[in-house]
């Protein structure tokens, strides 16, 4: 018998038989694991309610001939507690989740970094003490950065120029300079740059300062850039509700 262990997160669950799960998480040491978890959906399960999306939990594995099978959990971080009864913390919390299971196409490769990402992400959406858009946008920038898809922010995508420039085009890679600007890019604000910056490296005392229209702005860059280089929609990213920040300000 083969037996490993792994800590991961849950990225995603599909029914299988009349019992049975296929659990796919995002794991320290080996990457993306696609496994089964036989009899998780019958009440009598003993780590049923462990394997769900946003759990950050200890497991076993099994090696399997096609799939491995789980036969121990153990949880880390109930992430879903703290998700599920806030909109907008847990269609964020969806985003990131179906992001890193996108940007992590093949199994068994190591992908240390982005998991740690996820990780963290999940825990700062959890704990609530940060705005739920500006984790994700911070989480979408830096797990861009991890595939190698970073848009330039400080200097221009064509040439390097030192910037901050006044236009971002997707598809040149980011901010460009007005000799390197092609037809059709936006006109962000300087606000805007600088919170992309910002929460690239963390700085989030700039970024929490940052007023609604560089967050909307910043937003709408960061989706349109991750989703042109994965050459698809994320499905989740157009459920995320943004409007909490201004609800509580007006209340």
């Amino acid at each position: 018998m083969s037996l490993y262990r792994d800590t991961g997160v849950v990225l995603r669950v599909q029914k299988l038989g009349e019992a049975d799960r296929i659990i796919t998480l995002l794991t320290r040491r080996h990457g993306k694991v696609r496994a089964v978890a036989k009899g998780v959906r019958r009440t009598t399960s003993r780590f049923g309610a462990r394997l769900e999306p946003f759990g950050h939990v200890d497991v076993q594995f099994y090696t399997g001939r096609t799939l491995d099978i789980i036969t121990q959990v153990q949880t880390v971080d109930a992430f879903g507690v703290g998700l599920v009864d806030d909109y907008p913390r847990y269609t964020a919390a969806c985003a990131v989740l179906e992001t890193a299971d996108r940007l992590v196409p093949e199994e068994g490769e190591p992908a240390l970094r982005l998991y740690l990402l996820l990780a963290g992400a999940l825990r700062a959406l959890s704990g609530g003490e940060r705005d739920a858009g500006l984790v994700l946008d911070a989480f979408l920038l830096r797990a861009m950065a991890y595939a190698g898809w970073a848009p330039a922010v400080t200097e221009c995508a064509r040439c390097g120029a030192p910037g901050p420039h006044r236009a971002f085009s997707v598809p040149a890679g980011g901010s460009v300079c007005p000799r390197c600007r092609p037809a059709g890019a936006a006109s962000p604000a300087t606000e805007t740059l600088r919170l992309m910056d910002a929460l690239v490296h963390g700085d989030w005392a700039v970024a929490e300062a940052s007023g609604d229209r560089a967050r909307r702005e910043c937003s709408g860059l960061v989706a349109a850039h991750l989703q042109w280089h994965m050459e698809r929609q994320l499905r989740s990213l157009p459920l995320v509700d943004r409007q909490g920040r201004v609800e509580e300000q007006t209340t």
